[in-house]
């Protein structure tokens, strides 16, 4: 990698919050270019994958390929390939189920990573975790699996059974889409909340101060903040929201929006 184009892309996520899993990126494609090979990353968040995308197109004789275990994960990781590379690359991808008795328990996803968590990981360890009444299913690195197999015994003080689970049981991710048709006051990005996840402004303008919105997967920090047609708006909580259409003012001078509501 020349060096010049290493340092140039340090720079452009140099005080954001890409900072960090940009100096592993860009050392992973290093590696990459040098072996001629490819190298693999941990779990990334859509943000986190979009960097590996720009450091790819950054930078000659590389390619990136994402895979998260299932079609529809959004945590992924990154295969970064160099361009001679010929082989297929392992994605080293486990699914682990956690089992338990839904009639005395009711686990929510944030149980099930928060004890995940508290045995000392990593997150770019684990990828999705898809929950439902009686059992989750966890992605994780494949030398991992036997670890959490091991030592995940118990989420939210309730006792679970851990066994390692087939790809191939995890169905294809299908969200529910909700189009809303609203107007207004302005692009403002805690006017585009309220609006897309049905609350008052002032809430909405709460929710962001308490960092639990993000824009194209990055945290708001300002209100404020104008958004553009084709933003990705997501909210803690509440699901994912995008800026369908910006559709021109109406003749009360406010803004008309189709955004569509993922769950």
């Amino acid at each position: 990698m020349a060096q010049d184009a290493r340092e140039k892309i340090l720079r452009f996520y140099k005080g954001t919050e890409g900072e960090e899993m940009s100096i592993k990126l860009v050392d992973l494609a290093y590696q990459a270019l040098k072996n001629h090979k490819y190298k693999l990353s941990g779990f990334l968040t859509p943000f986190e994958q979009e960097i590996a995308g720009t450091i790819s197109n950054s930078v000659g004789d590389l390619k990136v390929d994402f895979d998260g275990g299932y079609i529809g994960a959004e945590r992924q990781r990154a295969a970064i390939c160099h361009v001679d590379f010929e082989g297929t690359p392992a994605f080293e991808i486990s699914v682990i189920k956690a089992a338990w008795n839904g009639e005395f328990a009711r686990l929510s996803h944030s149980d099930v990573l928060g004890s995940i968590m508290s045995l000392g990981v990593d997150r770019e360890h684990i990828g999705d975790i898809i929950a439902t009444k009686e059992s989750a299913k966890i992605l994780v690195d494949k030398k991992m699996a036997e670890y959490f197999t091991a030592n995940l015994t118990q989420i939210g003080g309730t006792s679970v059974k851990t066994v390692i689970d087939e790809l191939s049981s995890i169905a294809a991710k299908e969200e529910r889409c909700k189009e809303i048709r609203a107007t207004v006051a302005s692009l403002r990005i805690d006017s585009i909340a309220a609006a897309g996840f049905g609350m008052s402004r002032s809430k909405a303008a709460a929710e962001i101060d308490a960092e639990k919105v993000k824009l194209n997967w990055q945290t708001v920090k300002n209100a404020s903040q104008s958004i553009k047609e084709g933003d990705i708006l997501s909210m803690r909580g509440r699901g994912r929201l995008e800026v369908a259409e910006i559709r021109g003012l109406t003749k009360k001078g406010r803004t008309g929006v189709l955004l569509k509501r993922y769950f």
